[in-house]
């Protein structure tokens, strides 16, 4: 009996190679399931102005710009990912991949390293291992041809922790990091000890959701002294009419690197650095198959006296259930160094 479901698994999954259909799940027993799932997306992008970000391709827009004069058209397939879940009983263990690892050129073969995004393991209501923080709301993320749309104002992390989930509540400790602090020269990058501490509530109904966050740290500074830094977020996604969404996020005090992506640290020099975050987006559907976003966010920081703005708005068109382009025009403008650059951006995606 165990060899023929061991021929049957190995059977579903020559045929998952195969096959170009999505929704791929396979039931391996009475409690046993493997689903396999992600999306494939081709972008064609284009930037105009003196700000870029600090990949090297310009593949979305992060916190840290330099300036620079750009006019360039870049395609990629980077925003790839595959997932597999597996489910037995109460436990469940997810991976996933994308392909912004980095590695290859554009001159031969322009091959690209997988990049982990998640890997985790949850069991009734405690989940373990990296995958979104407690701190993130991923409902209020705004949708964006562009990648993640506007980071320079989006809690968004990704990071190992032990989350207890009870309801509407969670609390967790989390890796820490305090980012712009010290940097050690050997194994570890600092000489954190305490993790970070994080709670959240989420209100939720059919109306949408709304969650209120914080966020507790002990920083160390590059002359090793500790601080302590706290941090609070309001985020939500509100629905309107028939469709409709409206998306927002408020972050301040001590968030660091929870928020904006590089665009603000956790300290500068010795001291703890303390930003305003905010990013408003709605989502409006024209038609069942056509729908567009407006977004804007926004990111402040008192001691490095940054200010970072990206706004854009796009559209997309559903050809099928499973597949669909979108065309979204932008701004990234970073005011502290007097650089901003327009971009255009065509995205194709195929969801598994």
């Amino acid at each position: 009996m165990l060899n023929g479901k061991k021929s049957l698994l190995a059977t579903s999954l020559l045929f998952l190679a195969c096959s170009a259909n999505a929704g791929y799940s396979i039931q391996v027993n009475d409690t046993d399931t493997i689903t396999f799932g992600g999306y494939i997306q081709g972008d064609i992008r284009y930037i105009d102005g003196n700000a870029a970000s600090t990949l090297t391709n310009d593949d979305f827009w992060i916190g840290h710009v330099v300036k620079d004069e750009i006019s360039n058209t870049r395609f990629h397939a980077d925003s790839t990912r595959f997932n597999t879940k597996y489910v037995s009983g109460d436990i469940t263990g997810f991976i996933e991949f994308d392909l912004f690892g980095g590695g290859g050129n554009e001159k031969l073969t322009n091959s690209r390293h997988p990049r982990l995004r998640h890997a985790f393991i949850k069991y009734k209501n405690w989940t373990v291992g990296q995958t979104w923080s407690t701190f993130v709301n991923t409902s209020a993320i705004a949708e964006a041809a562009d990648f993640g749309g506007p980071l320079v104002a989006s809690a968004f992390i990704r990071q190992d922790l032990v989350r207890y989930t009870n309801g509407g509540f969670q609390v967790s400790i989390e890796n820490p990091e305090s980012y712009g602090g010290y940097v050690g020269s050997g194994g570890y990058g600092s000489k954190d000890s305490m993790p970070d501490v994080i709670g959240k509530y989420t209100f939720k109904g059919d109306w949408g959701n709304v969650s209120v966050a914080a966020v507790a740290k002990q920083l160390e500074t590059a002359l090793g002294e500790s601080e302590s830094a706290l941090g609070y977020g309001i985020a939500g996604r509100i629905n309107t009419f028939g469709k409709d969404d409206f998306r927002f996020q408020l972050h301040g005090g001590n968030t660091g690197r929870y928020v904006g992506a590089a665009a603000a640290t956790d300290l500068v020099g010795e001291e703890v650095e303390e930003t305003t975050s905010i990013l408003v987006s709605y989502r409006h559907f024209w038609t069942e198959d056509l729908r567009s976003n407006f977004f804007y966010g926004n990111t402040q920081t008192e001691e490095s006296d940054r200010d970072r703005t990206h706004w854009g708005v796009n559209v997309f068109k559903a050809i099928t259930p499973k597949l669909s382009y979108g065309v979204e025009v932008g701004n990234f403008d970073a005011e502290d160094l007097e650089a901003d650059s327009n971009y255009a951006q065509l995205s194709v995606k195929y969801v598994l």
